[in-house]
């Protein structure tokens, strides 16, 4: 059963009315899109998911409350392109980046280092890149730069080492294969505190997504979507996504530094946003569902 992270917060956070438009960049099973579609009777919502599983259970669970939306089958990186064919602009944009418990939890999408799968790992099963590809054909020194950049991963450069080595007696085909490899590779007490496979399946499902270029491009273009008195609302689980998004939440709320002791300033230098909320999960949301343990809320709204 996947249970959206910091859902009441982050619905209550987009200030809706029963006339919003609302974008939900993420829609997976609709755990979030749900309660948004059930408090904007008059409004819309635009729900984006790029894997067509999800989007088949979604479109049930959103029939059965009302049908002022519409699912749009592509990346979120197409936002700007796919809202603007539709309308100028919305009141709210959410994005959860969490993986969702399903796509975790289907064991043949290869996302999991706990069940035995082909390396998989795409979000969106029609693009060729997958883990496959990156855990077999990439160099010693690439693997190590994206285990280091991606999964903040303080073995990276043995973990890397051990896959090239293990591959030249033959190639890495499964997720439990790949788990066992990463284990060689850590020393005996780095497997005592989490689990060592955690961050190197993290580094290559960000890898064969491209999930930070797209999120950060894809947040530049929110901004340009929203209407004064609008929100972003975003949900990260790790310090790389949130880093992307308090850089480019800042950027846009506050005065350049050359600016900040005028006594006026005039109107056109004013930031267009401002900060409303940097928020995680209370102790009861973390015992109840411990995925949620690493989230983080940012909001932002057009002023």
């Amino acid at each position: 059963m996947h249970e959206s992270v910091l859902l009441t917060e982050s619905i209550d956070y987009l200030n809706l009315n029963d006339k919003s438009i609302i974008v939900d960049c993420t829609l997976g099973y609709a755990g979030h899109s749900s309660q948004i579609l059930k408090q904007i009777p008059n409004g819309y919502l635009y729900a984006f998911d790029q894997d067509k599983e999800a989007i088949k259970e979604a479109d049930k669970k959103l029939k059965a409350i009302r049908n002022n939306y519409e699912i749009i089958n592509t990346n979120f990186v197409n936002l700007k392109e796919e809202i603007n064919k539709r309308i100028d602009k919305v009141d709210g944009i959410l994005f959860d980046l969490g993986v969702s418990s399903p796509q975790l939890d289907e064991a043949d999408r290869g996302f999991s280092f706990h069940k035995d799968a082909p390396l998989d790992m795409r979000m969106n099963r029609d693009q060729s890149l997958n883990a496959y590809d990156v855990v077999n054909t990439y160099s010693a020194n690439d693997l190590t730069k994206i285990l280091k950049t991606y999964g903040e991963e303080k073995y990276a450069n043995s973990i890397a080492k051990g896959i090239v080595k293990a591959r030249e007696v033959k190639p890495i085909e499964t997720t439990l294969e790949l788990t066992e490899i990463i284990k060689e590779n850590v020393p005996e007490k780095y497997r005592r505190v989490g689990h060592p496979a955690r961050k190197t399946f993290q580094a290559i499902r960000i890898e064969v997504n491209d999930e930070l270029n797209v999120f950060k491009n894809a947040l530049k273009d929110s901004l340009d979507l929203i209407n004064k008195g609008g929100r972003i609302c975003v949900i990260t689980f790790h310090s790389l996504e949130d880093r992307i998004c308090k850089q480019i939440f800042n950027e846009v709320s506050k005065l350049p530094k050359e600016l900040q002791n005028l006594p006026i300033i005039p109107d056109e230098y004013k930031p267009k946003f401002k900060i409303i909320a940097n928020i995680e999960p209370t102790k009861e949301e973390i015992e109840r569902n411990p995925r949620s343990r690493s989230a983080r809320l940012r909001v932002i709204e057009r002023s």
